[in-house]
């Protein structure tokens, strides 16, 4: 019973690596392309200041100085500095020390226990989640050229 429960969550690991390593090409190849990066910034930009994400457009454009703000938004802020950064940037480790950075100062300091932690971080991946969905949802609606 112990060693399938082992097996089980070495098979999850493995799989999350996999569809890791997978989502990493697929990104080297979008983000060495200046057009590709221009249309997926363009096509992002018009989802979103046209409202076609159920996330009022004032959440990107705020200031986020209120910590409360900041807990109830970061998947939002998130989102608004990889987008900032497609601007000046395309190199994959810019954007995923963006990622952890943000991570690092909106899930992991703020928790002050192995529950607390647990909580955020599960909370800001059913967020995430849920955001990069209705962003996927948006872009396919309205036929982007940078979906495909």
């Amino acid at each position: 019973s112990s060693s399938l429960t082992e097996v089980t969550v070495f098979i999850k690991r493995l799989s999350r690596k996999t569809d890791l390593s997978n989502m990493a090409k697929t990104m080297r190849t979008v983000l060495n392309s200046n057009s590709k990066v221009t249309v997926l910034r363009s096509d992002l930009r018009a989802v979103i200041d046209q409202g076609f994400l159920d996330v009022p457009e004032n959440l990107f454009q705020m200031k986020f100085r209120n910590p409360e703000e900041l807990q109830n938004d970061t998947e939002l802020k998130c989102l608004n500095d990889l987008m900032s950064l497609l601007a000046s940037s395309t190199d994959i480790r810019v954007l995923l020390n963006c990622v952890s950075s943000n991570l690092q100062a909106f899930v992991i300091q703020p928790s002050r226990s192995k529950e607390e932690f647990r909580k955020v971080a599960s909370d800001f991946q059913l967020r995430w989640n849920f955001l990069l969905t209705a962003v996927s949802k948006a872009l396919t609606l309205n036929y982007a050229d940078s979906f495909g």
